[in-house]
């Protein structure tokens, strides 16, 4: 919205001339996201709707959580949106279906925790009930591919660090993208089960995923890099600096001993919003590098349930899964397990910074 009421107005003044550029706009939706989730945590504490109740599957001094406000994905992925619509060029598919999917998933998060505050015991949605609504979103995602892209990229993604090698996917390209979604949202959400973990390693990898559509977005910085140069994906920079700014607003409340959690609202919506810049960057294969802390605590899981299942239920791989319920029963205090894998997080994001320079 700014840059359509703003930017004409360099004629007049030079200095409106900053709203020409995806810089200055990601800077400002980033503040803004962050100033909005600030202010509106509080209330939406107060008012506490849905509250959380505790896994048996979990650490017994968990239980103290019991009871805390949660579903704050509601607060930071509105925040997100209004952020990125008011600094956001307004006439960029990308922008509106980024929206789309981030708001889609939140939605589904949403009605999963309303679910679980209403059931006997701690059970959402079914598996089959989330696979095909992922299913659908991928469908929608496709389809819209063919209207955003040539047709020669259109199922094709960048293969890592080797020039000018793109993998295409053919008619199975649906089945990767719903990949991406089930397997980036469900990595986010098992990622979430201490105070502040979350959010602190998201924020890294969205930040991956901010530069890349910048880059893409600029003729020479793509040329340089050996990207796919795509017209306006640079202000998917600006959507990904309000979700940015949000979860860090977000963190403020949500870190050790947390005020309120993000629910299955948050890290579905995450999850979502990380997945659809992925693939609308055609880098989906660099996330499990970036994302590195969200693959480790998916396949802890895997590990763990495969291990108690071929031993009839007698082992287990892990004290328990994810993998940070392990380190707690280890005895680690939970800011350090959330330091220690903040720094992990990083350090993956880095090195999938580091692939794409080696181009």
């Amino acid at each position: 919205m700014f840059y359509h009421l703003l930017y004409p107005l360099k004629n007049h003044f030079s200095f409106f001339n900053i709203f020409r550029y995806i810089t200055t706009r990601s800077g400002g939706a980033f503040l803004t996201a962050l100033i909005l989730t600030l202010i509106a945590t509080p209330y939406f504490i107060k008012r506490g709707v849905i509250r959380e109740r505790i896994s048996d599957r979990v650490p017994e001094n968990h239980e103290k959580k019991s009871g805390t406000p949660t579903s704050g994905g509601v607060v930071f992925i509105l925040s997100a949106i209004i952020s990125t619509l008011l600094w956001a060029k307004l006439t960029v598919p990308f922008v509106y279906l980024a929206i789309f999917v981030t708001l889609y998933m939140a939605i589904m998060g949403l009605y999963d925790d309303i679910v679980k505050l209403k059931g006997k015991e701690k059970e959402g949605l079914s598996i089959k009930s989330k696979l095909i609504f992922q299913f659908i979103l991928s469908l929608i995602v496709v389809l819209s591919l063919y209207k955003l892209y040539p047709e020669s990229i259109v199922t094709k993604t960048q293969f890592l660090s080797f020039k000018n090698i793109n993998i295409d996917f053919g008619i199975f390209y649906i089945l990767f993208v719903m990949f991406v979604f089930v397997g980036t949202t469900n990595s986010v959400n098992l990622t979430d089960g201490l105070d502040g973990l979350a959010a602190s390693t998201y924020i890294p990898v969205i930040g991956v995923f901010i530069l890349l559509a910048y880059f893409e977005g600029h003729k020479v910085l793509a040329e340089y890099l050996h990207l796919l140069k795509i017209n306006e994906i640079g202000e998917l920079a600006i959507f990904g600096s309000s979700i940015g700014g949000a979860v860090l607003g977000f963190l403020w409340y949500n870190a050790y001993p947390a005020e309120i959690f993000m629910g299955d609202t948050g890290s579905q919506g995450l999850g979502g919003a990380l997945a659809i810049m992925s693939i609308l960057t055609k880098q989906e294969l660099l996330l499990p590098i970036a994302g590195f802390v969200f693959l480790w605590e998916t396949v802890s899981v895997i590990i763990q349930i495969y291990v108690y299942r071929k031993t009839g239920g007698k082992k287990r791989f892990f004290k328990k899964a994810p993998i940070h319920h392990h380190f707690e029963m280890l005895g680690w205090k939970e800011p350090k397990i959330v330091a220690r894998m903040w720094i992990i997080s990083l350090l993956s994001s880095i090195l999938a910074l580091t692939l794409i320079k080696i181009r």
